[in-house]
């Protein structure tokens, strides 16, 4: 596989990675396929519940393996938010595909998001960690493997995902 065609969204939770996705999918007439539900079905337990038995860091071992043997073709590929912690799983995205990031600002986030402990966010700190310190922790990261960054903020996610398409055609 040469070049697979695939789209690999990255970006906080919140950020529309996944809902974004589909509707680019569609727009681009490509595959979807979400990280974060294939985490889930292989596991059989949801994300929070996997955080939980195993820790973060347990989480993040199991999220690397799932994101490290994607096979996929001509597809947009929705990441965890937690993704960048694993520099083999993004190696391996940056590979098959081109990895977009969906940046969102620190106050669009909080408006967006409800709260992180039912969300099966990955809180490497503890879940004492505060959504400002999850941000500013994971930004440069995103910023570190992103190919293409996408502005996500006040656009609808039509629009946004009209935006990664041009982006990325």
């Amino acid at each position: 596989m040469s070049n697979p065609g695939n789209i690999v969204l990255i970006g906080m939770p919140g950020a529309g990675k996944s809902t974004l996705g589909i509707v680019l999918a569609k727009i681009l007439n490509k595959s979807f396929v979400d990280a974060d539900l294939l985490i889930q079905s292989q596991s059989d337990k949801t994300l929070q519940k996997i955080i939980d038995a195993m820790g973060p860091e347990g989480f993040i071992e199991v999220e690397n393996a799932v994101l490290s043997g994607i096979e996929a073709e001509n597809s947009v590929i929705s990441t965890g938010g937690s993704a960048v912690y694993s520099d083999e799983a993004m190696r391996h995205l940056a590979g098959i595909g081109t990895v977009v990031y969906l940046r969102i600002s620190y106050e669009s986030l909080v408006s967006r998001l409800g709260d992180l402990q039912e969300r099966g966010v990955v809180l490497k700190s503890g879940v004492g960690m505060s959504l400002r310190e999850l941000y500013d922790e994971r930004r440069p990261l995103y910023e570190q493997y992103a190919q293409i960054t996408v502005d996500v903020d006040n656009l609808s996610i039509t629009e946004a995902a009209r935006k990664v398409a041009a982006a990325t055609s």
